[in-house]
């Protein structure tokens, strides 16, 4: 019998068509193996015991790192004999398959370039078909060589026999090369000349961080500025150099003593950052304040090489200013981060578009995603319910933009703040990729309702229909996307804020989903916000809004000078660019400024975090009832009554009480936590646990991010499910 199999997913990049070649010579199966821009195309003939035998072992044992979401065949005319070979790649047609992600070192590319005796020895640009970069170097489907950045590197005699060995890992590679024929390392001084090349200028780089000099290294999809993690005063530079006084900064280490589950999680082909609790062994100044700490081990032969020689950890922090997208381009690194870098570990592979390291914590034993990129995206959700072609612009804070095709949507990789016109700009360049690289043909765009977001503004120049749909109803939906949940559904969507239909500023939302929309049904007593953004940047404005609602000022009343009170309650009095705002995340801001833990943040989520960070080292158990009118919590909390960490921790028990109480007066049975609110680990595990004790079913983020890097999915969900009406009632 002869069979024609279609498979899709993730598996191009993947070593699928060298892993079919395999099963069909050992089994003396006649036919080919080609990627197409569906997926993988095989035809396969041979005695029907054979042929079938071949089909479920394909079926039951993809190669390792593919993601199968399609697996269909059918019965042929026979064509007779001949030998099982690899074509070339069939690009006609509607595009179908996956782009992988970039992928960690595997371990057999670890030990090649650890043997002296190997010829990849040292060599930082070492792949094979199970490891490498794919989704930062690719242009389109389907995934070869020539469609992908390494085309300008022609491999050797050595590598091309390697390609071309059925029995070599490296049969079909698209990214083998050595140092003969691929990428070569230079060291650059910022006005860009070369100081040193190849494996001379790795050496150089590791002294200069032992220097306590800081170097900027291009890596798989962008740049890192990286320097001595042990280095208090080079960590304080770093700091001033690339404006981010507090913010935490990533740690690099060769080794690190950490869970099991953290272990199997930093050593996984995603090797995203995990945050894991430490002993202050490194100095404070990675992050200020904070019990955990930004982790990864090396996940490319490149970092692997640098950490080999140094021996100890580095800050490996993102290549940009803060608000600004990551360095992609060796001449914009020299450009952007000249004042910053001392010296560029650069190289000549062209990285197509950014993709930043991924984020994990781990939040009642299960690892969350905070930010997805490197080594998770662009692989698709599955939808509940067919989807048409839909494009979506996202959030204008942790942006990401998403598609939709058939039951499947595709989030992009992290692409942050929209704060600067280069973020922006950054922004419209994705989604112009995003089209090209799938062929798109989208029916319409989704973006939020807030009309002056960059996001927003990307979307109205599209030229396509606009769905606007209002930020917490995004939350709620890429819930039910991610979970596939079935209505009714009480969305708890907490966070810093969110565009309301009524104009102000949502943020402590409950929201009823019915099957096609979302109503809210309950929100957080509303406060002002003096000086609106400013309030964002200043926990004690916000604050003051909160004690101007129950004609306590006088509380918040150290925290400013005179003529800036003046200023303030004149504002307050006349309502003066004070908006209204439910917001919880600003409620959290309040309470960290009430108890002195951060009257002044200098990035989002500071006083949120060091809120939660003294409520760990609390052991009460004490709550105030308060319903969704936080006035008697505040009021518990000004009254000086314990610690400053109990205090903490019984505005978290607080909160968590608010929330059940809630769910039992909608009784809806299945609960929803979504909203950069419960990014908070304390939070999101006590509420689950009192929700699951009172009986009912909840559901938090893992796939997704619970902060707004979900946004773009929901609203893609939001988009096919509306026919008419306002977004949110």
């Amino acid at each position: 019998m002869r069979l024609r199999i279609r498979i899709t997913g993730a598996v191009q990049g993947v070593g699928f068509r060298p892993h079919v070649y395999r099963l069909a010579r050992a089994r003396g199966l006649a036919g080919y193996v080609l990627n197409s821009i569906q997926g993988v195309c095989i035809e396969v003939e041979g005695p029907t015991a054979s042929v079938e035998a071949f089909q479920e072992e394909l079926r039951a044992g993809p190669p390792a790192n593919a993601v199968v979401s399609g697996f269909s065949s059918e019965a042929i005319a026979e064509q007779g004999g001949g030998e099982f070979a690899v074509r070339h790649s069939d690009s006609s047609g509607e595009p179908a398959a996956y782009l992988l992600p970039d992928l960690a070192i595997c371990t057999a590319c670890l030990k090649d370039i650890g043997d002296p005796r190997n010829r990849r020895y040292r060599y930082p640009f070492t792949t094979c078909t199970h490891c490498g970069p794919r989704y930062s170097i690719v242009r389109g489907l389907p995934y070869d060589r020539p469609q992908t950045s390494m085309d300008r590197f022609p491999m050797c005699p050595a590598c091309l026999a390697e390609y071309t060995d059925p029995a070599d890992r490296r049969f079909h590679a698209q990214t083998n090369c050595c140092a003969d024929c691929g990428p070569r390392l230079t060291l650059c001084a910022p006005a860009g000349q070369t100081l040193a090349a190849g494996h001379e200028a790795l050496l150089q780089t590791s002294q200069a961080v032992r220097d306590g000099r800081i170097v900027a290294l291009k890596g798989i999809g962008g740049f890192h500025l990286i320097c001595d993690a042990r280095n208090a005063a080079v960590i304080t530079e770093l700091r001033r150099r690339k404006r981010r006084p507090t913010k935490p900064f990533a740690v690099m280490a060769p080794s690190w003593p950490a869970s099991e589950e953290a272990l199997q999680l930093l050593r996984s082909p995603q090797a995203p950052i995990v945050l894991v609790e430490h002993d202050n062994e490194l100095p404070d100044e990675i992050a200020p304040g904070n019990p955990f700490l930004g982790l990864m081990l090396p996940y490319s032969p490149l970092h692997t090489l640098l950490l080999d020689e140094l021996g100890f950890a580095i800050v490996a922090t993102s290549g940009n200013l803060s608000d600004e997208p990551i360095c992609i381009d060796n001449g914009e690194a020299l450009h952007r981060l000249g004042a910053v870098a001392d010296l560029f570990l650069m190289h000549d592979r062209p990285i197509l578009r950014p993709v930043d390291d991924s984020i994990v914590r781990f939040i009642g034993g299960q690892p969350v995603l905070l930010r997805r990129a490197r080594g998770y995206a662009p692989l698709p959700l599955p939808s509940p319910v067919d989807l048409p072609e839909l494009l979506a612009t996202g959030a204008h804070m942790k942006n990401t933009v998403a598609f939709s095709r058939g039951r499947l949507v595709f989030v992009s990789q992290h692409l942050g703040d929209l704060s600067t016109l280069p973020a922006v700009e950054s922004h419209r360049r994705a989604l112009s990729d995003m089209r090209e690289t799938y062929q798109l043909r989208p029916t319409g765009v989704a973006c939020d309702l807030h009309p002056d977001y960059g996001s927003t503004r990307s979307a109205e120049s599209l030229g396509l229909p606009v769905t606007r749909v209002q930020h917490h109803e995004a939350h709620v939906l890429a819930g039910v996307l991610e979970h596939h949940i079935e209505a009714p559904l009480l969305g708890v969507s907490w966070d810093g804020s969110g565009y309301g239909t009524d104009a102000t500023v949502w943020g402590g939302e409950f929201l009823l989903f019915d099957g096609a929309r979302c109503r809210r049904i309950a929100h957080l007593r509303p406060f002002s916000l003096p000086g609106g953004e400013q309030a964002v940047r200043e926990p004690r404005r916000a604050l003051l809004g909160l004690l101007h609602e129950i004609g306590r000022e006088e509380l918040a009343r150290h925290l400013f000078q005179a003529a800036e009170w003046q200023v303030l309650e004149s504002m307050l009095a006349r309502r003066l660019n004070c908006p209204a705002t439910t917001s919880a995340g600003r409620l959290f801001d309040a309470a960290a400024a009430l108890l002195g833990l951060c009257p002044v943040s200098s990035f989002e989520g500071e006083a949120a975090m060091r809120l939660e960070f003294a409520a760990r080292r609390s052991n009460t158990s004490e709550t105030v009832e308060c319903g969704t009118d936080w006035q008697p919590l505040i009021e518990h909390l000004a009254s000086a009554k314990g610690s400053i960490e109990d205090r903490a921790a019984v505005f978290h028990h607080a909160l968590v009480g608010m929330i059940v109480g809630v769910a039992r007066k909608a009784a809806i049975q299945k609960v929803l936590l979504t909203g950069g609110c419960f990014q908070n680990a304390l939070l999101t595990e006590q509420c689950s646990a009192a929700l699951g004790g009172a009986g009912f079913k909840v559901y938090t983020h893992q796939a997704l991010p619970p902060n707004d890097g979900a946004v773009a999915a929901g609203q893609i969900l939001a988009a096919a499910l509306r026919s008419g009406g306002p977004p949110c009632a």
